[in-house]
């Protein structure tokens, strides 16, 4: 017997919980453990609770969904995302995850069935980072990534005076479990909207995501001479005219291995229109889908850096300042998958991840896969971030499947 997922539910979810947070430009606000947050959580948990489940909330405020199994020593299958948006978000980013884990357990729910292992539903808190820092906080305590105390302690970006502690106990989402028992699971899978042009380029409505892609995040100080900007123009030492250089560098380094590198912040001094800039500092990121793609990225922008300031006689630094690992994904869960997509005679491609998911924090220490639908344009996180109908039966059409037979099948 199969399972009758109902792609209209599913549907009807996701526009029913993009009204909370809801923007007049058709987007989502839902900021980390904000009131629209916990509307939305309240909303999850009282949908978890009549299709069958138990609710359970860990010490950083990830919310545990579990559907029991017919084998309650077995160790859990979990599906999930998050619920919360960044300040200009769109419907899908993070809940189409958490909604699709719902759908199945409904879909069992009402048919009157279990699988082996009982399935968790997990809604992940912070993804997004938009509101405590880093992103995906709680992911990252629950394997251990990120010390629980610093998650805790992280200041609100809008409000320093106020902390993620301060925020769960406002919210009252300061649960007791504790978050390393997620560390148990013995699969996870996300599904999530690709956040790129290549699956509706392509026509393919299924990507098998292989691995998280590095990054590597880095300042880069350029160190020169302050003058008067009347000062003849052999002889100077422009920090911004080589921080320039060294920007256009990066984009072609980046065209020219397959990766991709942004500058995305700049601050300079003296910031005055008389000033030749003497300090620029320039935030800046690279990714390559190859496992030595970011060693070889770094080995040809220090290359440039050194032809650089031997040029322009100015001073640069180059200081890690975060990142993430490359995580490969469970080759047996990724065939699951694969095998669910050929079952529903849906495309399907293999592509990496080069945005980082709580897949990635979880696929560290659990069996993890993580699974892309298109979105229109590539684009998210923007209130114009939209997905069709068809793409969204697909995931569920894939991924559902795929839990149920990580999950032991049909008991």
């Amino acid at each position: 017997m199969s399972i009758p997922f109902s792609a209209d539910r599913f549907w009807d979810s996701l526009e029913r919980m993009a009204r909370i947070g809801a923007t007049p430009e058709g987007g989502v606000k839902r900021l980390a453990l904000s009131p629209e947050d916990d509307h939305a959580r309240k909303l999850l948990r009282d949908w978890a609770i009549a299709a069958g489940c138990t609710v359970m909330v860990d010490r950083l405020g990830s919310m545990y969904c579990t559907y029991p199994g017919a084998d309650p020593q077995a160790a859990p299958v979990a599906v999930g995302s998050h619920l919360d948006s960044v300040p200009t978000g769109g419907k899908y980013d993070g809940p189409y995850g958490v909604l699709l884990g719902l759908e199945i357990i409904r879909a069992l729910h009402e048919a009157g069935r279990r699988t082996k292992a009982p399935i968790v539903m997990v809604n992940w808190t912070n993804e997004e980072g938009s509101r405590f820092s880093p992103a995906m906080s709680a992911s990252g305590g629950a394997m251990g990534v990120i010390e629980e105390a610093a998650v805790l302690a992280a200041h609100d970006n809008f409000d320093p005076s106020f902390t993620y502690a301060d925020a769960l106990a406002a919210t009252s989402w300061a649960g007791t479990a504790d978050p390393a028992r997620a560390r148990d699971f013995a699969a996870y899978f996300e599904a999530h909207i690709e956040q790129g042009p290549i699956l509706e380029r392509e026509g393919i409505p299924i990507g098998i995501v292989t691995h998280c892609i590095g990054v590597e995040q880095w300042d880069v100080i350029v160190i020169g001479t302050d003058g008067h900007v009347g000062y003849p123009m052999p002889g100077r030492k422009d920090a911004l005219a080589a921080s320039s250089e060294l920007i256009l560098a990066l984009e072609r380094i980046a065209i020219e291995t397959g990766g991709m590198a942004t500058a995305t912040r700049l601050t300079l001094q003296p910031d005055a229109r008389g000033n030749i800039p003497s300090m620029v500092r320039v935030a800046a990121n690279i990714r390559h889908p190859d496992a030595d793609g970011n060693a070889r990225m770094e080995a040809a922008f220090r290359a440039v850096v050194a032809e650089v300031t031997a040029r322009r006689g100015v001073q640069v630094d180059i200081h890690r300042v975060g990142g993430y690992p490359r995580v490969p994904f469970a080759p047996t869960l990724l065939d699951a998958l694969r095998r669910a997509a050929d079952g529903a005679q849906l495309k399907h491609r293999d592509m990496p991840g080069p945005i980082p998911q709580d897949a990635l924090h979880v696929g560290i220490v659990v069996p993890s896969a993580l699974m892309f639908i298109p979105c229109h344009g590539g684009v998210s996180h923007h209130p114009s971030e939209s997905i069709s109908r068809e793409w969204c039966a697909a995931g569920l059409a894939t991924m559902g499947p795929a839990v149920i037979e990580a999950a032991g099948g049909l008991a």
